[in-house]
């Protein structure tokens, strides 16, 4: 009984940090939140944070997708000048940075102004690289809104004046579990940051000219 007892206070410990962590990342994101084109400031450079091009069902995965048309409308508009991709290339046939590049040149956004990030395994590793790596101190965050929120509270934990552009958000009924997920993730980076983790690699500066 005594130990039911200690696991339901844990439980409702658990449920209280992750509601307040919660609650900490949608404040730090605050005001750094952009959905127009036209009100966004302009940026040297974008950040896509890497997706998998398609799903569990072999369809494109529309979190990719949106964020892929969203780069391309800021790029045209002239709200960024440079594109940096920093996904997952953990595995030889998996390359998200590479996806994304493919299909920004597919589309008109000349190849010397896409740079790529191979070692964006999370988050945390793609702001870390972003500034550390590439020397990045400013830039426009492209994600969905739920996404920029974490990432913008990352970017700030690191000293880094980044904004954020929200691509077009998913289905409720296809975004459920991401959703769910995202609780998690946010959880996880408070945890990070808490005990100070870092990115898996940085290595050797790359200038984006």
């Amino acid at each position: 009984m005594m130990y039911l007892k200690h696991l339901i206070k844990i439980c409702g410990i658990a449920f209280i940090y992750i509601i307040c962590v919660n609650i900490w990342v949608n404040y730090q994101a605050k005001n750094t939140l952009y959905d127009s084109i036209s009100e966004i400031p302009k940026n040297r450079v974008g950040l896509i944070l890497g997706a998998s091009k398609y799903n569990s069902y072999g369809s494109i995965n529309l979190y990719y997708k949106h964020r892929l048309e969203a780069a391309i409308d800021l790029y045209n508009s002239g709200k960024i000048k440079h594109i940096l991709i920093s996904g997952d290339n953990s595995r030889k046939n998996y390359d998200e940075p590479t996806d994304f590049k493919n299909d920004l040149i597919s589309n008109g956004v000349p190849k010397n102004k896409i740079h790529l990030d191979y070692a964006g395994f999370r988050t945390l590793d793609s702001m870390v690289r972003a500034k550390e790596v590439f020397g990045l101190t400013e830039f426009t965050i492209i994600s969905q809104k739920f996404h920029n929120e974490r990432a913008i509270y990352l970017a700030k934990s690191y000293d880094i004046h980044a904004i954020a552009f929200n691509a077009k958000d998913v289905p409720n009924r296809y975004s459920f579990k991401t959703r769910i997920r995202e609780y998690l993730a946010r959880t996880k980076a408070s945890i990070d940051l808490l005990f100070n983790v870092g990115p898996k690699f940085l290595g050797k500066k790359i200038n984006i000219k």
